[in-house]
């Protein structure tokens, strides 16, 4: 079955609800790519006819806004499957998803997933809830930028990269994104958000070591983040 009954991209998603002969038909059509750190999974517009599972490493999904500043909308990681708003739909894909850090991605075709999600209820339930999900999760982005200051999302953020994906054996966030991708996580410019984190770094609630990040006191990032 070139362990697809065993990956973690089918324990956490809709794929779980696949029988044994749908995953031995997922792994008979699946092809898995490798992607280097800063290239593309797929770019918006484009039609993708297939969903992708990541596998391994952490991507960026993010929307090219009017004034062509590249707008993060979410990050990635293991256990994620990216395009099934777009599948479903029959819609170019609303997003460009791109390697933060190298990655391995699989790519099912979307004859296989429709023909799933037509015959299997509980998998056409589960990529449902999770469409459902997300969208809750850009309402609640949508609310955040609208109510918080830039220093409550900057906070925020901070812990959401800490919370999700760890740190380093130096206490370094492990994931390293540059001031651009970062400012453009919390909606605003490169040098305010340079300017916040010499801030945070003068408070002691953060130290800056080069461009790596340590969060020295969560729970004042916690108060900040209300």
């Amino acid at each position: 079955m070139n362990k697809c009954d065993q990956c973690i991209v089918r324990q956490l998603t809709s794929l779980k609800a696949l029988n044994k002969d749908e995953v031995i038909r997922l792994a008979n059509s699946k092809t898995t790519y490798s992607i280097k750190k800063g290239d593309s999974i797929f770019e918006e517009g484009e039609i993708t006819n297939g969903v992708f599972c990541v596998k391994d490493g952490v991507g960026k999904l993010s929307k090219l806004s009017a004034n062509g500043k590249d707008q993060i909308v979410k990050l990635v990681k293991s256990g994620e499957l990216l395009g099934q708003r777009s599948m479903i739909s029959n819609e170019p894909a609303n997003l460009s998803a791109k390697a933060l850090d190298d990655m391995e991605v699989c790519f099912i075709p979307k004859s296989e997933i429709i023909d799933f999600f037509n015959k299997n209820n509980q998998f056409s339930m589960n990529v449902m809830k999770t469409i459902c999900d997300d969208l809750k999760e850009s309402d609640n982005h949508t609310v955040s930028l609208a109510q918080k200051t830039v220093k409550s999302r900057l906070a925020e953020t901070l812990l959401y990269l800490h919370d999700t994906f760890g740190k380093n054996s130096d206490d370094t966030l492990q994931i390293q994104l540059s001031r651009d991708e970062l400012a453009s996580m919390i909606g605003t410019a490169t040098e305010s958000c340079i300017r916040l984190l010499s801030d945070f770094n003068k408070l002691k609630v953060i130290e800056l070591i080069g461009k790596k990040i340590v969060l020295k006191n969560i729970s004042a990032l916690k108060k900040m983040a209300e």
